[in-house]
């Protein structure tokens, strides 16, 4: 764990692996704003928000003193992490992500979830050929090297890159972190601040 806390994070990694739930925890260690891009970029009947209107929301967002960030919106991508001081990449096996792709859709189906305003995840979405699951198929291999170019081989040298390969990774560097920030503000109590 650094010495100073990040402040400004952004959690990336492929379509089921937990960016947002991950996302939540941290921002709440850290007690800045979550930030999910997918609620900026969605609006109700799974249209997708103007791509103008959708790069302004996430400007404001990112002038903020601290946030955690997460999403994998390319057209964002330089923005976010231009802003940021640390990228957490959730890097965990194919078979992993799946599971837990479908243990989430099944439960926000059942449940009737509400995802970003009036979405619902539908049996027909879920079957259709635009699924998230045919998506994430399709996509999983090109957006895990897409992201091992942009990230390890050719770094943003201001970015610290936090690369989690396993849940077990994810809960050891959660628990550094709530360590690192609960002696900060202890830090902090002790010297009047």
């Amino acid at each position: 764990m650094p010495a100073a806390l990040p402040r400004r994070l952004s959690i990336v990694g492929n379509t089921g692996s937990g960016k947002s739930a991950l996302a939540r925890r941290v921002a709440a260690i850290l007690e800045v704003p979550h930030i999910e891009l997918d609620a900026l970029n969605w609006l109700p009947g799974w249209t997708m928000r103007d791509s103008f209107e959708f790069m302004d929301l996430v400007e404001e967002q990112v002038d903020l003193p601290g946030w955690v960030m997460d999403g994998n919106y390319r057209r964002v991508q330089p923005m976010v992490w231009t802003a940021a001081d640390t990228v957490v990449w959730l890097d965990y096996s194919y078979p992993l992500i799946l599971a837990r792709l479908l243990r989430r859709t099944a439960a926000r189906y059942w449940r009737r979830e509400l995802l970003w305003g009036t979405n619902r995840e539908s049996l027909r979405e879920l079957l259709s050929r635009d699924s998230l699951f045919l998506w994430q198929i399709r996509r999983h291999r090109a957006m895990r090297a897409d992201l091992e170019q942009k990230l390890i081989t050719y770094p943003l040298p201001h970015l610290r890159v936090v690369r989690l390969r396993t849940p077990r990774a994810t809960e050891r560097w959660v628990a550094e972190l709530a360590r690192a920030a609960a002696e900060g503000s202890a830090g902090t109590a002790r010297n009047g601040g």
